[in-house]
């Protein structure tokens, strides 16, 4: 097995060059490996690493999935979505190529891992992946023209003094949580009941932030982060 490491201090935690060269001199007694150097690209992710921040960032995949898909000259939108975004079945619409539909649903997926700003569209259009109208693939266009507008945005990681966790839920949109300033994970879906009034929805919106959580607390505790 060939192992490549890359000198990282998202990974490593700020350790000191001592306990670096110790924990790969630890690895090379089992893997064959190669020091590649700092992290910059890794899976389309682009990483900036600065003395107090990191910045993580899809662009270059951004404008290639823009332009695979023929947006690259289109008008660019301030939002993803409409205010009052309102999809359905749209039952006696004019069917489009579902293929197609798949593979531009499934690009702004990936995209997602550093782009939380158009989660909540991407979820909505993800639904509708069978019986696809031409109303669902210009929902997609317009994400694609926001995209197009915003390819350099991305998340920015600071050194936090102060490990609080947070979390944010909300039943008609999305969930997110912050360790100290920086955000750490974020989501948006159905919820996987039928609520019978809003305050239930909320309820189980709210139960479903509290047990993640307790997850994330639970394995900070296990990284020595109080």
């Amino acid at each position: 097995m060939i192992a490549q490491i890359y000198v990282d201090d998202i990974v490593f935690g700020g350790m000191s060059d001592t306990i670096v060269k110790h924990f790969v001199s630890q690895i090379q007694t089992e893997f064959e490996m190669s020091m590649v150097g700092e992290l910059t690209y890794f899976l389309g992710l682009q990483i900036k690493q600065m003395e107090d921040f990191t910045f993580l960032t899809q662009s270059k995949y951004a404008k290639n999935i823009v332009n695979k898909f023929g947006m690259d000259n289109a008008s660019h939108k301030r939002t993803p979505a409409p205010t009052h975004q309102n999809l359905s079945k749209d039952e006696g619409g004019i069917s489009v190529d579902q293929s197609l539909y798949r593979s531009m649903i499934g690009s702004l997926i990936y995209l997602t891992a550093s782009r939380p700003d158009i989660a909540f569209a991407v979820g909505v259009c993800a639904r509708y992946q069978a019986g696809t109208k031409v109303s669902h693939l210009n929902q997609v266009k317009r994400i694609l023209k926001y995209v197009n507008g915003t390819s350099d945005y991305g998340i920015l990681y600071t050194i936090g003094s102060d490990p609080v966790l947070t979390g944010y839920c909300d039943a008609d949109w999305v969930g997110c949580f912050f360790l100290s300033n920086n955000l750490i994970s974020w989501f948006s879906k159905k919820q996987n009941c039928v609520s019978l009034s809003t305050a239930e929805a909320e309820y189980i919106a709210a139960g479903s932030s509290c047990s993640q959580l307790v997850w994330m607390k639970q394995m900070l505790t296990a990284y020595n982060v109080p």
